[in-house]
């Protein structure tokens, strides 16, 4: 009675000290697992908020990229615009310097010209007046020395004058020629003159244009590289804003983080405790499981030495039954079979599932002792017993009981009734599975199930 008691005692301070440590084992596992469900879920919102964030710094950039390449464009427009005119003010300078230089070089040959005419002019004329006077003296001389041949004289005279006159009148018609040719040309380079006159008019009118239009793109330009300088100031602030709200999130998300590593920390303290308590559970389930294998054990041998000096002793009786109807004394006894055979009505087994059952009918409501329950009855109270422990289904578990098979009769099958008369459900095994020593692993317990085995 006293060894029932303390294991009794033991087997329910094992149910309990298994059923708390197994709940909070539970608890503990369903809390790590919404902690890193949160943690993962505040991560995700995280990255996607940043990664949105960064998608929209990336669009305002690629839109001051553009901004500044149109910008750009301009400015080489503009450039281009200094640099063609840069060409075209050579180019009117060099036009210019032209100018100057063929009205120069027509002064000087329209003064020249006038001046050769006039000193030509003036050469003929003095030839002229210094011939008539010379003809006149001459003529006057010849006159008063010649008075007889004077008619004749003065008409050879008078021919003579005649063609100097006639050359003098050739030399004044080629001199009216080359006159006219000279204002002929003269005409010619006024009107050069007029046309490149125009033409540095309608230079310098384009000049100014271009002037006012240059004056214009700097001003756009000066207007542009403000607005620009103004967007990068807006682009640096925001960038900088985006940067000191991203590292804050940051900051919160870390101290978030390291409040969630104190807390997972501290749940796996409390996780290595619970490891150490179930390991405590274990050994102690252990030795609890041991005992009672070495208690099934010892009675499975005492079945099997009961049921063999029962079936021995039922067999002496049978024949000396048999010996005794044989001599006449009594009558032959009913056919009785000392083997397990499911066709048998009347075997030696049969014999011990019918005492079985009148004695469950007979102990059902009084209080039963346990020294006085035969070796059966005593293994299958401790299988119960074992069962209840593991949390199996007791209506199942008898169920599978009920149904256990009777030993065999030969010496050969009794050897091996305390484990074939036991339904194959039945049989314990004791699985222990390895404490993960990481915090973060989830901790399994070992677990005593029954062992169905593959039947042949």
């Amino acid at each position: 009675m006293q060894q029932k008691r303390r294991n009794e005692q033991q087997t329910e301070r094992g149910r309990a000290a298994r059923r708390v440590p197994l709940n909070k084992i539970e608890k503990l596992k369903q809390q790590l697992i919404d902690l890193k469900q949160q943690a993962q879920e505040e991560n995700k919102k995280l990255a996607d908020q940043y990664t949105q964030q960064v998608k929209e710094l990336e669009e305002k950039f690629q839109k001051k990229v553009r901004e500044i390449g149109l910008i750009q464009l301009e400015l080489k427009l503009i450039k281009e615009f200094r640099r063609k005119k840069a060409v075209m003010e050579k180019e009117l300078e060099d036009l210019k310097e032209r100018m100057e230089t063929s009205n120069r070089r027509h002064q000087e040959v329209v003064v020249r010209l006038e001046k050769r005419f006039l000193e030509e002019k003036k050469r003929l004329e003095k030839d002229a007046e210094k011939k008539v006077i010379m003809m006149t003296e001459t003529a006057h001389r010849e006159a008063v020395l010649q008075l007889n041949s004077t008619g004749r004289e003065v008409f050879k005279e008078n021919v003579r004058l005649h063609d100097a006159f006639t050359c003098h009148l050739k030399e004044a018609t080629e001199l009216q020629k080359i006159k006219q040719k000279l204002e002929g040309d003269k005409t010619l380079l006024l009107q050069e003159k007029e046309t490149n006159e125009g033409l540095v008019r309608e230079k310098i009118l384009q000049i100014s244009q271009q002037k006012a239009q240059i004056g214009d793109l700097q001003h756009k330009v000066e207007k542009l590289e403000k607005a620009l300088c103004h967007m990068t100031r807006e682009f640096e602030t925001e960038t900088q804003r985006m940067q000191h709200q991203a590292l804050i999130q940051n900051e919160a998300g870390m101290v978030e983080v390291k409040k969630l590593q104190q807390l997972l920390e501290m749940k796996d303290r409390e996780m290595n405790q619970v490891k150490k308590l179930a390991r405590n559970i274990l050994d102690e389930r252990t030795e609890v499981e041991r005992f009672f294998l070495g208690a099934l054990e010892h009675v499975k041998q005492e079945i099997i030495a009961s049921r063999r000096h029962y079936k021995e002793k039922a067999q002496t009786a049978y024949f000396r039954k048999m010996m005794e109807a044989c001599a006449g004394k009594e009558e032959f006894p009913k056919i009785k079979t000392f083997k397990s055979n499911i066709n048998s009505t009347n075997s030696v087994y049969k014999d011990l599932e019918e005492a079985e059952k009148c004695y469950w009918e007979k102990i059902q409501f009084e209080k039963v002792d346990i020294s006085e329950l035969t070796w059966e009855q005593k293994e299958r109270v401790l299988r119960l017993l074992f069962a209840k422990m593991n949390g199996t289904n007791l209506w199942k578990y008898s169920k599978d009981l009920a149904i256990s098979a009777p030993a065999p009769a030969d010496t050969r099958e009794e050897n091996r009734a305390g484990t074939e008369n036991i339904p194959p459900s039945l049989t314990f095994i004791t699985q222990q599975a390895e404490l993960s020593e990481s915090p973060s692993s989830a901790l399994i317990l070992p677990h005593i199930r029954m062992f169905i085995p593959k039947t042949e």
